[in-house]
């Protein structure tokens, strides 16, 4: 089941980057349709703690929940400005590599053993998701200190989020509790970004926004529950392949065909998930 439950948070935060890059262009501000989806999941976390019941919350929780929110916020916020600063070519493929931070912690520092087969499949998969998102630069000048700065802004929030959220799963910290402080914590960094950045308010990033919420309440969840209930150094790299139904989703609307490279590595990525079964 966590295996499951690890497709279809890949799935969900594919179709959330999806309906990002759609958005790209149109005007819309980032961090206004962050903050929305922010605060629709908080509300729906909100009303399903009520209904199901919260457990007894402390300060580790609400402290790391909250840490987990403003690490993936400004994790998107970078990489956003990063694509300003240099080739997506190259930015999507180095950010991937956030991955390698809670695998690692996961072994080293939870002691969760990997076979050696089970290492080929993971390799194979990080791998398979950098070679998927890249597309030749085409001679684009990088404003090189800013963009590197940005990238490793945006790999060290992501990759140490993934670390924090496997270190509340071994505490057993309740995952509606985690969520709800998650996205209490991400509004209000959001809130803060938006009253110094002063863009203006659109009605599309509500929309938008309130779609990423939903999308994302299910994908956390899943998230969280295969971290609880399976290998988190499996676990991690299946949500890295997300960018799988960004190219594949791209190729349908927008009518663009996959490179050989590409296809190779959507073949390969497969081929990693099986490995990492065996």
């Amino acid at each position: 089941m966590w295996i499951i439950a690890a497709v279809l948070t890949m799935l969900c935060f594919g179709i959330n980057n999806m309906i990002f890059k759609v958005t790209s262009g149109k005007g819309l501000s980032k961090v206004h349709m962050q903050f929305f989806f922010y605060l629709v999941a908080f509300l729906l976390m909100l009303g399903y703690g009520i209904v199901v019941g919260f457990a007894s919350f402390n300060g580790l929780t609400i402290v790391l929940g909250a840490i987990i929110g403003i690490l993936n916020a400004n994790g998107n916020i970078q990489m956003s400005k990063a694509f300003e600063k240099g080739p997506a070519s190259l930015t999507s493929p180095l950010i991937s590599t956030n991955t390698l931070i809670p695998i690692l912690s996961a072994a080293l520092i939870f002691h969760e053993h990997i076979s050696l087969i089970q290492w080929m499949g993971i390799m194979i998969m990080l791998a398979s998701a950098a070679v998927i998102q890249y597309v030749p630069g085409n001679g684009v000048k990088i404003d090189y200190k800013p963009w590197m700065y940005r990238v490793l802004l945006s790999i060290g929030s992501f990759g140490v989020l993934g670390v924090l959220m496997k270190t509340s799963s071994h505490l057993h910290i309740d995952s509606i509790n985690t969520l709800f402080c998650m996205y209490g914590g991400g509004a209000a960094y959001l809130i803060i970004n938006s009253l110094i950045m002063k863009e203006k308010w659109q009605q599309p990033e509500l929309k938008f926004g309130t779609i990423i919420g939903c999308f994302s309440v299910i994908g956390y969840s899943s998230y969280f529950f295969a971290l609880e209930t399976g290998v988190a150094s499996i676990v991690f790299p299946i949500v890295s392949l997300s960018c799988l139904v960004v190219v594949l989703s791209s190729c349908w609307l927008y009518k663009e065909r996959l490179k050989k490279y590409q296809v190779i590595g959507v073949i390969s990525a497969l081929v990693g998930i099986v490995l990492t079964k065996v």
